[in-house]
């Protein structure tokens, strides 16, 4: 099995969901005592966010970049970013960077077209929902997404003011359900649940729509590229 090199610390928390994620395929493919060999680098979550705010994306990548560069030169073989808004940058960060790279939209996009969705519904942070990087790359897979008209501040707060603190409350998942019922009062399918730390609060079981958590399916990707 080839090492992985994640990227993660945004936040910690869904990438401490991403540890246990990929070591739980690895054991459930190798069988065993089996996990993954990882290298995992956890960035300072707090400057990338202020660059976000800022729209400093491209300094942003570049400090990516150097990330990158050197999960690759300690062993990694396989390369993640455990984010999906950072993956605006993704370009910028592989410069240079001579590993294999999973895009976390791309095995999302798999399950959604293998079980017959072609329009979706995408929840994330508020760059992941009005710039087109992610929803362009959904685009050219034959999927149409479709974004929350209202609570685009809402929904991003309670990202960053809430989960990626750990804090789970009822009241930021009933705004989470109204949004999902409004997407699917427009022809969404199913929902993907577009930020890695969504599925904190949202699950099939409290979703009107099949949801798809980039978690989830970005780890089990990384684990098939890591084995293949």
């Amino acid at each position: 099995m080839k090492t992985i090199g994640l990227i993660g610390g945004m936040s910690w928390e869904s990438s401490a969901h991403y540890y246990a994620a990929i070591n739980r395929e690895t054991a459930r493919l190798r069988g065993g005592l089996h996990s993954a060999p990882l290298i995992l680098h956890s960035v300072d979550f707090a400057p990338v966010a202020e660059l976000q705010s800022l729209g400093h994306w491209d300094e942003a990548g570049r400090q990516l970049n150097a990330v990158a560069r050197s999960l690759e030169d300690a062993g990694a073989q396989v390369l993640g970013l455990a984010t999906n808004t950072m993956h605006v940058v993704a370009d910028l960060m592989l410069e240079g960077v001579g590993i294999p790279f999973v895009h976390i939209a791309d095995p999302t996009a798999d399950a959604l077209l293998a079980d017959g969705f072609d329009t979706v519904g995408l929840l994330g942070t508020r760059f992941t929902m009005e710039m087109g990087f992610y929803k362009e790359r959904l685009a050219s897979r034959g999927l149409t997404p479709i974004v929350p008209e209202v609570d685009h501040t809402n929904l991003n707060g309670i990202i960053y003011d809430e989960l990626c603190k750990g804090i789970v409350r009822d009241a930021s998942r009933q705004v989470y359900q109204a949004a999902i019922d409004r997407m699917a009062a427009r022809g969404a399918q199913a929902v993907i649940l577009g930020c890695t730390e969504i599925g904190m609060l949202i699950d099939d079981s409290s979703s009107a729509l099949p949801t798809y958590d980039t978690t989830e399916l970005h780890a089990r990707a990384l684990v098939g590229a890591a084995l293949a």
